[in-house]
């Protein structure tokens, strides 16, 4: 998969100057642009931390769905998270996806983060070994990976123009060491976010230069987040390579005329280009059909690449199920359990299993990383697969999650013109002719084709209410649109985006309602328009929600159901307007409709299991009065399965938490994400997560690092070198037991501290972990690589990393704030980390 330098000059030289300049933005939304004259094709990119979308939204193209970021982070497994890496290059092979827009390597800095489900951590080394992990995965299979959002985007607010206000220190040991890790694994791309950093937005920034290409010495290619770039001299002198999306970015041929003019340098976009062309060579997409150089040597480093091996099969294969569903298992976080977990299915008649997120488990986050799974197993269907022909499994829903009205379903509605499951699509004119028409499953369609001649996009739908009642109706868009029911109109009227941020306007708009009765045995005709426009995408979502159960009447029917249960299992979550890109949370609780519903079945049954279904953080009002608390994340497609795997024992609840989640938002230490006068400041500097726990010296409900298995574990002994070299990686050993009846998987921890420090430091950080199995009565000793990096401190005045010389506190233990063992370090220097 190589092509020689000289063989890249060479082929650069056949290009003209502007012919260069037009190759650096792309042709498509998602494609770059093809250029005959050196047998260079399109290369195609897709979205996918947890699925490859591939170029279109439609829910007809399934993708396989992995457990979210923050999931596949908290299994603290890296061979594991490299596997499904694997698992996403054989689907973006499948799709002709050439360039995975993942992983997503921005820190979850406060618990507020509307977006930390993509991203995997609140800890820089964690971040760098679980994304590095799932790099080497996904490029082992010859599909190049994407290191995103280069740097400090870690929060949502305004985050098209924010400007983050952070230390230097706090940038390289915090921010930027995530990237660091990924470029030392071999990525292929980095993406440049939106926000600024300390004045300069990041697709114009120095940082893209030093250290991402001089110091790193990546080579690589920078491809801007989608519209991120919004000027064309200062982003084109910066180490941007390839502005996205195409065609009609800032680059293109007003870049073609600044070089012509001399405005950005010729040598400037020859470099862009030959990264570009060097990417391209490693894809085996260079070369194809350019003849060869009078007496080339078409041999070793200059031959051209092997072809791509053949597209992998279909999605949904059974081997790649049984690994998403191990994921999930992997990844679930047992948080507390009072002898509750795991349920022996033998000892049940009757499971009552509760709570609407129980039979619509919600498996991934919201925005523009979103797949339409083949299947989703929720986690009722888990429990009932479980237990089918050995207990009774009842369900009650619940109350309705607070939030907006649902997307249309296509169990919830028919097409008028088909009589068949799903929704009516049609495209119109200027006159309301119709000059396209389809079915589609359901009311949430954000790209609508595009025909010749479109003016506007029409979604009708027959309803089919259950429930009679005052029922809410909605349409999601910009521009004018109107909704009808039965030829009566509900709303109209002309909504303009407030934003440009293309989450909002191409993947979530917000919605408009009205509400009516409906009685149930009369369907009614919906129909929802809107006038297409420039700026105002094409998404349109159409809603519907029957009237809200009195707020008495769930709690009441699901404490009967469980008292009359051997076990309750009672799921609650967050939605897609609490988690999702483009809003920051405003809160972290899960309402009180869903908390009262906790709390009345622990009341009525002590076995209750409550499962927790979010991407970050939330309270846990009720954590101590139930029986046990898992942690399902959003568990992608097999999410079902894979919990009663673990619920029922079947496997073990392998997850420790990759961020500290507080019992109340007021305990957090850093929770501010909303920027004053364009600025966010990283006030709390390097006092992140775990850190900034203890600098404050509050308790938080969990630490990071926390997870209990089926198993109990002693932590025995630490055995540390007496002295260490500056600049040299430490290993350190530590011995546990199994104290408990099964055996199981302990994760050991390892922390550094230096007391006494010249420089500010964190009262203790994370510096490196080792899984190890043991049966019941045994022992395993856990070897921990301890690397200089953990060790080191960046010099502000030098510029330059440093070590301090002297004692250093290396604990061990299984969580952040559980490290029971201590043991000193003499670090020998001074020298350079």
């Amino acid at each position: 998969m190589g092509t020689s330098d000289e063989e890249i000059d060479r082929l650069l030289g056949k290009l003209t100057p502007r012919a260069r300049a037009l190759l650096l933005d792309g042709a498509t939304t998602w494609r770059t642009r093809a250029e005959p004259a050196l047998g260079l094709r399109e290369l195609v990119m897709s979205d996918g931390p947890a699925g490859v979308r591939g170029e279109a939204w439609d829910e007809r193209i399934t993708s396989v769905l992995l457990p979210s970021a923050s999931a596949l982070a908290a299994t603290w497994d890296e061979d594991l998270v490299e596997s499904l890496g694997g698992l996403l290059a054989a689907e973006a092979r499948r799709k002709g996806v050439d360039v995975l827009l993942a992983p997503t390597l921005n820190l979850h800095r406060s618990p507020l983060g509307g977006r930390h489900f993509e991203c995997f951590s609140e800890d820089p080394e964690l971040t760098g070994r679980i994304g590095a992990a799932l790099v080497r995965g996904v490029q082992a299979h010859g599909v190049a990976a994407t290191a995103k959002h280069y740097v400090a985007n870690d929060s949502e607010t305004d985050r098209l123009t924010v400007d983050v206000r952070v230390g230097e220190r706090a940038l390289r040991e915090v921010y930027l060491a995530p990237f660091e890790a990924a470029v030392a694994a071999g990525v292929r791309l980095v993406m440049a976010g939106y926000n600024a950093v300390d004045g300069t937005t990041m697709t114009a920034s120095p940082l893209l230069s030093d250290p991402l290409k001089d110091e790193w010495g990546f080579d690589g290619v920078v491809v801007s987040d989608w519209g991120a770039v919004r000027s064309t001299e200062d982003t084109a002198r910066s180490g941007l390579d390839l502005a996205m999306p195409g065609p009609d970015s800032p680059w293109g041929e007003a870049l073609a005329r600044a070089v012509a003019d001399g405005t950005v340098p010729e040598d400037a976009v020859d470099d862009k280009v030959r990264r570009l062309l060097r990417l391209a060579a490693w894809l085996g997409a260079l070369g194809e059909g350019e003849p060869p150089a009078s007496g080339a040597d078409r041999t070793g480093a200059g031959a051209p690449p092997a072809p791509r091996p053949p597209a992998p099969p279909p999605a949904g294969a059974p081997r790649d199920r049984a690994l998403a569903r191990r994921a999930v298992a992997a990844g679930s976080v047992l948080l507390a359990n009072r002898g509750v977990l795991p349920l022996d299915p033998g000892g049940l008649r009757t499971v009552a299993v509760i709570g609407a997120h129980a039979a619509r488990t919600r498996t991934q986050g919201g925005g523009s990383a979103g797949v339409f799974p083949p299947h989703e197993v929720s986690v009722l269907d888990g429990v009932r697969a479980a237990l089918r022909g050995r207990a009774r499994v009842v369900h009650v829903p619940g109350p309705r999650p607070d939030g907006p009205a649902p997307p249309l379903h296509h169990d919830a509605c028919t097409d008028p013109r088909s009589g068949l499951p799903g929704v009516l699509l049609r495209m119109l004119d200027a006159d309301g002719r119709e000059l396209y028409a389809e079915r589609r499953r359901g009311g949430r369609l954000l790209e609508p084709r595009l025909v010749p001649g479109a003016h506007t996009v029409e979604i009708s739908a027959r309803l089919r209410p259950r429930t009679a009642g005052r029922w809410t109706l909605g349409v999601a868009g910009f521009g004018r649109m109107s909704l009808a029911l039965d030829g009566r109109t509900l709303l109209a009227g002309d909504f303009p985006p407030p934003t440009d941020d293309p989450a909002v306007v191409h993947v979530n708009p917000p919605a408009q309602y009205a509400g009516t009765d409906l009685a149930v045995g009369q369907d009614a005709l919906l129909v929802a328009r809107r006038e297409l426009a420039p700026g105002t995408g094409r998404a349109t979502v159409v809603s519907a929600a029957p009237p809200a159960p009195d707020a008495a009447a769930p709690p009441t029917e699901a404490a009967r159901a469980a008292a009359g249960a051997d076990a309750a299992i009672v799921v609650v979550g967050t939605t897609e307007h609490g988690e999702c890109e483009g809003y920051d949370r405003t809160a972290l609780t899960l309402g009180a409709t869903q908390d009262a519903l906790v709390r009345a079945v622990a009341a009525a049954n002590p076995r209750t299991v409550a499962v927790v279904n979010s991407g970050g953080p939330v309270e846990l009002p009720w954590r101590d009065a139930v029986g046990a608390v898992l942690l399902a994340w959003f568990p992608g497609q097999e999410g079902g399965d894979g919990l009663a795997d673990v619920l029922f024992g079947r496997a073990e609840p392998g997850g420790r938490l990759p961020t500290t989640w507080p019992a109340a938002l007021a305990d957090a230490p850093v929770t501010r994400t909303r920027p004053a006068d364009g600025r966010l400041p990283y006030d709390e500097g390097l006092h992140v997560g775990h850190r900034g726990w203890l600098r404050h010296a509050r308790p938080p409900a969990y630490w990071f690092g926390h997870g209990l298995g089926y198993t109990t574990w002693a932590h025995e002994e630490l055995t540390v070198p007496p002295r260490a070299r500056a600049g040299e990686d430490v290993t350190v050993r530590v011995r546990v037991r199994n104290t408990g009846a099964r055996a199981g998987r302990e994760v050991v921890q390892v922390y550094l501290a230096r007391p006494g420090s010249a420089v500010e430091r964190p009262v203790r950080w994370f510096a490196g972990y080792a899984a190890v199995h043991a049966r019941p009565g045994e022992t395993a000793t856990a070897t921990v690589r301890v690397p200089a990096r953990a060790l080191r401190h960046w010099c502000v005045r030098e510029r330059a990393w440093r070590t301090e010389a002297g004692r250093w506190q290396v604990l061990a233990g299984r969580s952040a704030g559980e490290v029971p063992l201590v043991a000193d370090l003499e670090m020998v220097g001074p020298g350079s980390g």
